[in-house]
């Protein structure tokens, strides 16, 4: 088995095998975390932060963990939704005048949240450097028409979902979402997750590692060279470019396993966090063509709320146990990616029960 670091509470040790067995076999370096009643049980890592094999995968070692920033733009949304700042019911338009353009003056707020808005992708292609342009990506989401009747049906918005529920956000507060998100979610928490990377973190940055089958899937606008890059690190594209590690995940999202405080830091309230699993589509999403259920920013099972980064990082929360499982890793896999994560949710929940 591959050496891990870190500390595991008794009765968790099968988290620690697992990880070790996803080193040992598939990873290059990756961390672990699992917290049960707002306490990290589980806060593991290990392997290297380089292809090469010649930087160690330290306790602070941050990575780009794709999609499973969302979860982090959904909890902003939601923690506005609950301080009466943001009505999810309400229209877009009311909080950004030209999103009304091309036939979307009925889009709501919680259609953005759902994956329900009819705006999975950009009208014409977009590039890397056009995402780092946020008033010019923006702008094109508001002008172009939705693809479907909103609310009708519900479609993965992949790399739209960060710009169209970030400007409502900036809209309300004056702020950027990662501004938002520091200030109010990351800072008071002592979160180690950054939405828009200051340079002072780079060197504890892991390289991003391409999948065997190359740097991205085809159709995809960015890939593993992008967000190796300075210029990615550095704008805000908040569908995609978080860094953090597992600890910092899943410190952040156990705010909502915990009825909204954890560590003494009250963010939402019981009933805001509730608000997760107002189910916003049910069956086959017309981007990922494959059953789910859409709360208000995240995949709903029962009585849990997930979603996970392409290539295979993972955040699940799960309501009644009180328990978040995060996983993060360096190692991109297009098949079976999220294998490994699934690994460490099974021993966590193997552990817990």
């Amino acid at each position: 088995m591959a050496e891990i670091q870190g500390r595991c509470a008794d009765g968790f040790g099968a988290v620690a095998d697992a990880l070790a067995a996803s080193l040992e076999f598939e990873d290059v370096g990756a961390s672990a975390a699992v917290y049960v009643d707002g306490d990290a049980v589980v806060d593991l890592w290990g392997g290297y932060a380089d292809a090469e094999r010649t930087v160690a995968w330290e306790r602070d070692t941050i990575v780009n963990v794709w999609s499973t920033t969302k979860t982090m733009v959904a909890l902003c949304a939601l923690v506005l939704a609950d301080r009466g700042e943001l009505d999810l019911d309400a229209p877009v338009a009311d909080y950004w005048p030209e999103f009304a353009a091309a036939g979307k003056h009925d889009v709501l707020v919680r259609h953005l949240l759902g994956h329900t808005a009819g705006l999975p992708a950009w009208e014409t292609p977009i590039t890397a450097a056009d995402l780092y342009a946020w008033s010019t990506a923006t702008a094109r989401l508001a002008a172009q028409p939705p693809q479907w009747e909103p609310g009708s049906a519900g479609g993965y918005h992949a790399m739209t979902f960060g710009h169209l529920v970030g400007e409502v956000v900036a809209r309300v507060t004056g702020r950027s979402i990662g501004t938002f998100f520091a200030e109010e979610i990351a800072g008071p928490l002592g979160a180690d997750f950054h939405i828009g990377l200051a340079a002072e973190h780079d060197p504890r940055v892991a390289t991003l590692i391409a999948a065997p089958e190359g740097d991205k899937p085809a159709g995809f606008p960015v890939g593993v060279a992008d967000a190796n890059t300075t210029a990615w690190r550095r704008a805000e594209i908040p569908a995609v470019n978080g860094h953090g590690n597992a600890r910092s995940v899943g410190a952040v999202q156990s705010v909502l396993a915990c009825g909204g405080t954890v560590g003494g830091v009250r963010l939402l309230s019981q009933a805001g966090c509730e608000r997760v699993f107002d189910e916003q589509f049910r069956g086959v999403d017309r981007v990922l063509n494959s059953p789910i259920r859409w709360g208000m920013g995240y995949r709903l099972e029962n009585r849990t709320c997930s979603w996970g980064g392409w290539g295979g990082s993972l955040v699940l929360v799960d309501f009644d146990r009180r328990m978040t499982v995060a996983y993060v890793m360096n190692q991109v896999l297009w098949e079976e990616g999220y294998r490994r994560a699934l690994s460490i949710l099974l021993a966590a929940y193997a552990s817990i029960d």
